[in-house]
């Protein structure tokens, strides 16, 4: 499968699509997120942030170290969206959660 990928130029493609992916999946996980648990599951993000760069760092193929640093960053750059989403919840753009 490999060669097939690297023969036909895929690799970029590939990784578009899994960031396209990536990038879909933390939307709905930032807005749960915050409804459920409030800015306080921030560090979960964090865990998850790091996770990600560790293992980018550790596998060797290029398109799932590619996923895995995109997975990473994707989960830092959550914890800011995190926060905005409290003051999109304030503004009352999004549903605040009833105790």
């Amino acid at each position: 499968m490999s060669e097939f990928i690297e023969t036909h130029h895929l690799t970029g493609i590939i990784i578009g699509m899994v960031t396209f992916l990536i990038i879909g999946l933390f939307h709905p996980l930032v807005i749960k997120g915050e409804y459920y648990f409030g800015v306080r599951c921030w560090w979960v993000f964090l865990l998850m942030g790091i996770g990600g760069v560790v293992a980018a760092f550790l596998v060797h193929n290029v398109i799932l170290s590619a996923s895995c640093g995109v997975f990473g960053f994707s989960s830092f750059w959550s914890i800011g969206e995190l926060f905005q989403q409290r003051k999109r919840v304030e503004k009352g753009w999004f549903p605040k959660r009833e105790k």
